[in-house]
């Protein structure tokens, strides 16, 4: 869901990525079946994570099935 380590690490201290509803501090276990969401600015986006690196047997190959994927619009 986010291409860089560090950007998923500030999003996470800044309290703007949860797992299973909860804010989820960097480095957070996740499991198959969890749901996760980021907030990158105006847009929003939660996930379902099928797999974990590593976890070959599980997801036919994809890590997350996007569920919600929205952009607010600038109001002014």
């Amino acid at each position: 869901m986010v291409r860089r380590r560090t950007l998923a690490n500030s999003l996470c201290h800044a309290g703007r990525a949860t797992v299973n509803g909860r804010t989820a501090p960097p480095a957070a276990a996740v499991r198959p079946g969890d749901i996760v969401a980021v907030a990158l600015g105006d847009r929003r986006i939660r996930a379902r994570v099928l797999a974990v690196p590593g976890d070959r047997d599980r997801g036919g190959g994809r890590l997350v099935e996007i569920l919600e994927d929205t952009t607010n619009p600038v109001t002014g």
